[in-house]
């Protein structure tokens, strides 16, 4: 999952920075609400998102993504525990909302659930039929039997299983197989199609010619 993380305070962001990416997250901290996009990039799979920032309040940039039709999950991080604030935030499109100090592990455990809604699935394991994904233990059955699936061809898996039947682009799919580096140019994508199919079944990845692919349950 990749993550954008607005939060002025430095001890806090190098603390989330270490904790997500040692929990296999790819992250890119802002730390000024001028500095933040008017949009949220495409690869961008949920915000962290504080409401006291140097120069400006984060609940604003809520709702001006909200407002402008912006649907990445968004989970308030902030010291603010009154009630009139809680409401606030998710009443302006906040998808959860926590209050600091906060544990990690609990953080974490947030982050998946707001995701696992996203994708429109019950539990951790996404199940199509046979083929059974498990996201954040990066891990993938076939009939009960465990896939050898390299990285780039799990996290492939995933961003094509996150809406079976949607067509996605060969172009974010590079975006999201490496968010923080130059996107994975579309011949490299078509190698790891290639080896995806190999290991699920063919009939599982639809090539749509010109446009990208759709997985298939």
């Amino acid at each position: 999952m990749h993550l954008l993380i607005v939060e002025d305070d430095l001890d806090l962001g190098q603390a989330l920075l270490a904790a997500l990416q040692g929990e296999g997250f790819t992250c890119v901290w802002i730390r000024r609400l001028a500095d933040v996009p008017a949009r949220p990039q495409p690869e961008v799979d949920a915000a962290l998102l504080d409401l006291t920032l140097p120069d400006g309040e984060g609940l604003a940039l809520l709702r001006r993504w909200r407002a402008s039709g912006v649907t990445t999950p968004v989970l308030v991080i902030t010291a603010r525990s009154a009630l009139d604030d809680r409401l606030a935030g998710l009443d302006s499109g906040a998808d959860d909302y926590i209050i600091k100090p906060f544990a990690m592990a609990e953080l974490i455990s947030r982050l998946w659930a707001v995701h696992r809604r996203t994708v429109q699935q019950a539990s951790a394991v996404w199940s199509f039929n046979a083929l059974a994904i498990e996201p954040r233990a990066h891990r993938a059955t076939l009939a009960g039997q465990p896939l050898d699936l390299s990285a780039r061809e799990f996290h492939l898996l995933v961003e094509l299983a996150r809406a079976p039947g949607e067509v996605v682009s060969k172009g974010i799919l590079g975006e999201k197989l490496e968010p923080s580096g130059d996107p994975v140019d579309p011949a490299t994508i078509e190698v790891h199609v290639s080896n995806l199919r190999r290991k699920i079944g063919a009939a599982r990845v639809r090539t749509v010619r010109g446009v990208g692919y759709q997985f298939v349950p």
